[in-house]
């Protein structure tokens, strides 16, 4: 880790603080690995190089003087194209947008660069955030430096090939099924999808710009080389809205315990409804075993008392319905008509969809009520264990497969075809729909070479221990890697 590319976030900032490194100097050594590495792999898409550069010549005259803006001083960073960025252009990858240019920040934006973040430029997603691929029409397909055959992952798969790549010192992805932990299990780093709620999303595309409304499910989170720069970013990104802070304050708890015999784990490694394919179940395994000799209390069969097919239909008739708001009103009346026109005992998947996306109001408030009786199950599991492993998809990193329609996508899982969604989104949701903090952490790689990460879900609000179990993952199995050639 010689190279300063590589090094972590917090690392980074120190050797500012020191003088042992300019943010001009850094953030134009990342402009030359940018600029040198970036075609081959189609990451950042966008870049604002004169702002970036007079900020940080900004930043390390202010240190002259004895000034530090925060936690985050003359810190080199990018964010995921679906944040709003004054002055530079937010597309989320929908060529409605390609022109445009907003005049604020997104809060999370604005969070980072209020704490000293000097921001160079934008990464690459699907089109409104919309796959586990990072491609669209604007700019193309983002490869994964592990093999640029192969995806990173999405939606904020620009912002993981970045930070694995080296190309910057941290990212600001969002997720709503997975996607900073997708991306992260897939590029070999880590990522948080933090309890919902707890970072503002708001400046988020989609929805439409100027939505005030927060989005069910959807939260914004960092992605990093290493958990210390999670924590450090969270608490950073975290905290209420301002028209919030009036009546309440925001500080998460510091993590449950100090020492990895502490901890009491659950590990729920494989599922027959949705099975994990047995060159990303390995890895899991023996990190599971890792964990038992350095003295962790792992529980393999210890599981919270929910149904893992009512998760999943719990988060469908929850997250189906929120892109109802985008379709033109002649679109949403033929789906509702086919909603309406099927028999009541129809189990055909599209009339499923078609229901959830024009689900009346009295039948999600049901939903919801289901969601609730659920966390309070996981309330009552964290009684007695600390975290729960999982894994984050059931396959490593998948071959590029823009094939559309996306539901007749297919992948191989143990040698059987499992359709493209039941292969990449079930684990992600365990937490997602109960609003809780998961962290994606890698924990070794397939036999060809390809990373595996764990999905580390925690208690509702204490972010702060999945990441420390995260941080001391490392310790037992080592952590992140760099890419071979990078």
């Amino acid at each position: 880790m010689d190279d300063p590319a590589f090094r972590g976030a917090a690392e980074l900032v120190e050797a500012i603080r020191t003088r042992k490194l300019s943010s001009r100097e850094l953030v134009d050594h990342y402009l030359a690995r940018i600029d040198k590495i970036n075609p081959a792999l189609n990451a950042v898409v966008t870049l604002d190089i004169e702002r970036a550069r007079q900020r940080a010549d900004d930043a390390d005259r202010a240190l002259a003087r004895g000034e530090s803006w925060g936690p985050l001083h003359g810190l080199p960073i990018t964010v995921k194209d679906v944040f709003e960025t004054a002055g530079i252009r937010t597309t989320s990858g929908a060529p409605m947008f390609s022109d445009h240019v907003p005049t604020t920040d997104a809060v999370a934006v604005e969070r980072l660069k209020a704490a000293g973040a000097v921001l160079m430029g934008k990464t690459n997603t699907p089109m409104f955030a919309g796959d586990s691929q990072s491609y669209n029409a604007i700019f193309g397909t983002t490869n994964n430096p592990w093999d640029l055959a192969r995806s990173p992952g999405g939606s904020s798969g620009g912002s993981a090939v970045a930070i694995a790549a080296g190309l910057s010192a941290l990212e600001l992805g969002s997720d709503i099924g997975g996607s900073i932990r997708g991306p992260a299990h897939c590029c070999g780093i880590y990522g948080i999808k933090p309890t919902f709620g707890i970072v503002p999303l708001r400046g988020h595309v989609p929805p439409m710009p100027g939505t005030l409304a927060d989005v069910d499910i959807a939260v914004a989170g960092p992605i990093a080389r290493s958990a210390d720069d999670l924590d450090l970013a969270l608490q950073v990104l975290g905290g209420p809205t301002e028209e919030r802070t009036v009546a309440w304050h925001f500080e998460l708890p510091p993590p449950r315990h100090k020492a990895i015999g502490e901890y009491r784990v659950a590990a729920w490694l494989d599922d027959p409804l949705f099975s994990i394919d047995s060159e990303v179940r390995a890895p899991l395994e023996a990190a599971a075993d890792a964990l038992r000799r350095a003295g962790a209390k792992v529980d393999d069969r210890a599981r919270p008392a929910i149904s893992f097919a009512k998760v999943d239909y719990i988060y469908n008739r929850l997250v189906l319905p929120l892109v109802s708001g985008g379709l033109p009103p002649e679109q949403f009346a033929a789906i509702a008509k086919l909603a309406d026109a099927a028999p009541a005992d129809s189990t055909d998947a599209t009339v499923f969809e078609a229901r959830a996306i024009t689900i009346r109001h009295r039948d999600w408030l049901a939903v919801n009520e289901a969601r609730e009786q659920m966390r309070v199950r996981w309330d009552n599991f964290f009684r007695n264990y600390d975290v729960l492993l999982c894994p984050v998809m059931s396959v490593a990193a998948i071959a590029h497969d823009h094939s559309e329609p996306i539901e007749q996508r297919m992948l191989m899982v143990n040698g059987s075809r499992r359709s493209y969604w039941s292969a990449i989104l079930p684990w992600a949701r365990l937490a997602s729909t109960a609003y809780l903090p998961a962290t994606a952490a890698p924990v070794g790689k397939t036999s060809s070479g390809l990373p595996v990460g764990v999905q580390i879900i925690g208690p509702y609000l204490e972010d702060r221990t999945t990441i420390d179990f995260a941080r001391k993952l490392a310790d037992v199995i080592g952590g992140y890697e760099r890419p071979p050639g990078y």
